[in-house]
């Protein structure tokens, strides 16, 4: 009975994925030839949507501010560690970027806002900045170049009581060190 039980659901999950309309994979913000003509990269500033890819960087793009990698922070909802899909291709950036330079190693810093209890903050921090290095990690950056830690609610860089104040607080800070 167990047999037939684990043989339904392998088959289930088969005929599910057969049914779904899979194309083929691509990485996000990946653009056709026309589109990359369309929409290039600026070094004023005035960046689209998309960014040049990471491998393409040198290290000293880490100190320009016009660069993709001088974004370093990224936001949560409330109660939340799901990733905005705003801010997957700068995670796809620093991905490709340390997946190329493998002697460079980061720091993901998790924080929450001041509301719920320290351990439950220190947990969502955690798992925010677990979020992060997975999608870091299936983008071929090793476990040895990323240090995950939590501080919580602990080190805020919005003293306010209010939305706009939490809104700062919760977020997942992309640290490069030695650089």
């Amino acid at each position: 009975m167990i047999k037939l039980m684990r043989y339904f659901v392998v088959l289930t999950v088969i005929v599910t994925l057969a049914g779904c309309n899979l194309g083929p994979l691509k990485k996000r913000g990946q653009k056709t030839d026309t589109q990359l003509e369309d929409n290039q990269y600026s070094k004023s500033g005035d960046s689209t949507d998309t960014f040049p890819a990471g491998d393409k960087l040198e290290v000293s793009s880490l100190n320009d501010p016009n660069s993709p990698l001088s974004q370093r922070v990224l936001y949560f909802e409330l109660d939340s560690s799901q990733v905005k899909d705003a801010d997957r291709d700068i995670i796809t950036v620093h991905a490709e970027f340390l997946a190329s330079h493998p002697e460079i190693s980061i720091v993901l810093e998790g924080h929450a806002d001041e509301r719920g209890s320290r351990e439950y903050n220190i947990a969502l921090g955690e798992k925010r900045a677990k979020a992060v290095k997975q999608i870091m990690t299936l983008q071929g950056v090793t476990d040895n170049q990323i240090q995950v830690i939590s501080f919580g609610e602990e080190r805020p860089v919005a003293s306010g009581h209010d939305e706009s104040a939490w809104n700062l607080n919760r977020r997942v800070e992309i640290l490069y060190t030695g650089y």
